[in-house]
């Protein structure tokens, strides 16, 4: 039998409000007894008595049983996560930063105090992954996880390739709509996908790792020939994370855009939806689809935890558990398209080998296989050189030359 959940909700934005929206419409033996927000002077249609500017409210509220953590602030939500737990509260939280940044503290807090967190809102909106990772791929071996993991970024990218819409124009509907915040550095340049990769990586593989390892470089630099190059080679581009096993001792990840053939799944995802691409050794290729953005698909997730907290639900951790882990590297050697101007960023990341390059009087680009950590090392020379720079793994078979490129240079 469920028990009764007496919840304290931090943050009534977008996905506080969808929640708030689900949550009404359903029997489930909850309530919300109290909601903290951060702006008391802005017009609401709930009850005044509900909201408070004091988060004691609710943490030092002996009623309350469950916190919902769904606040922008990564320190504020970290003490917030901890202090309920540490507390004899259970939490949902879908704060993928903080989760990411802080995931060794929140295991060791639960462990210590008996205590649950749950986070499926915080990694690919309405797509179970995380639970699934957990428990129905709990013994398997996992070649790959990869996917789209951001709903506005790829807005932004389903904007620009099928309606030609400048950069610009896209990312100004993708925060009218919602999907993409004021500053928009967390979405476009990769940085919310890696968050969301770290939390799916510790349940797929066990490895816990410090996101400023991560490589991630994301779509701020893509031009309309780099647009216009993925349409003639009948390719897509869409910022994908990665985590591979590489072999029986070692892992690697990173989030950057990447070339997409008809092949794959990812090719058909678009505007806010996410996909997520499981590579396993027994049960093969799955895909799971679904909505990364807006306030109901992410209640939706979020509401999916509270409900299992109904029964006492907890990640065990079984493979971070292990007594054999993998270990994380980037030491690992990949194929890009780098589309540059500067002649010494080429020689800057050193690559190893070269596929094609060309000049043009439009543009130049390289396509060739370099070392990850290089990637790494020249990550703010990338950015500052307006390069752009895309994971052409699946590339082999396809003719690279640009179509259209006339009086091009073969390097």
């Amino acid at each position: 039998m469920s028990k009764k959940l007496n919840i304290g909700l931090f943050g009534f934005g977008v996905v506080g409000q969808g929640l708030y929206d689900i949550i009404r419409t359903k029997n489930l033996n909850l309530e919300i007894k109290k909601i903290a927000i951060k702006n008391p002077g802005k017009l609401r249609t709930l009850p005044q008595e509900l909201f408070t500017t004091d988060r004691d409210e609710l943490l030092n509220n002996p009623e309350i049983n469950t916190i919902v953590e769904l606040i922008n602030d990564t320190e504020a939500a970290f003490e917030i996560v901890s202090r309920a737990l540490a507390s004899g509260k259970n939490v949902v939280s879908a704060s993928k930063k903080m989760i990411a940044t802080y995931l060794n503290e929140l295991i060791e807090l639960q462990e210590k105090h008996g205590t649950s967190l749950l986070y499926e809102g915080a990694v690919c909106g309405s797509i179970p992954i995380i639970r699934n990772l957990e428990e129905y791929y709990d013994n398997e071996l996992l070649h790959s996880i990869s996917g789209i993991f951001n709903g506005s970024s790829n807005y932004i990218l389903s904007k620009g390739f099928l309606e030609n819409l400048d950069y610009a124009s896209a990312l100004k509907q993708a925060q009218d709509l919602g999907f993409a915040e004021t500053d928009p550095t967390m979405d476009v340049g990769g940085y919310d996908a890696k968050y969301k990769l770290i939390i799916a990586a510790t349940h797929a593989y066990g490895v816990i790792i410090d996101p400023q390892e991560v490589l991630n470089i994301g779509i701020q630099n893509l031009s309309a020939n780099d647009l216009q190059y993925a349409r003639e080679k009948n390719l897509k581009i869409k910022l994908v994370p990665v985590a591979k096993e590489l072999d029986a001792r070692n892992m690697a990840m990173f989030v950057l855009p990447k070339f997409v053939t008809e092949s794959e799944f990812l090719y058909n995802v678009e505007y806010e939806y996410n996909g997520v691409t499981v590579q396993a050794a027994f049960a093969d290729q799955q895909f799971f689809f679904g909505k990364g953005a807006g306030g109901h698909p992410t209640g939706s997730a979020v509401l999916s935890d509270i409900a299992a907290l109904r029964y006492d639900y907890g990640y065990e951790y079984k493979k971070a558990k292990a007594v054999k882990g993998l270990n994380f590297t980037n030491d690992i050697e990949i194929n890009i398209y780098l589309r540059y101007e500067d002649e010494a960023l080429v020689e800057a990341l050193g690559f190893e080998s070269i596929k094609e390059r060309y000049y043009s009087g439009e543009y130049k680009f390289v396509i060739g296989k370099i070392n990850l950590q290089k990637l790494i090392d020249n990550k703010q020379r990338i950015s500052d050189n307006k390069a752009f720079v895309a994971f052409a793994d699946q590339l082999t078979g396809v003719s690279l030359a640009p179509a259209k490129i006339l009086n091009a240079e073969v390097l």
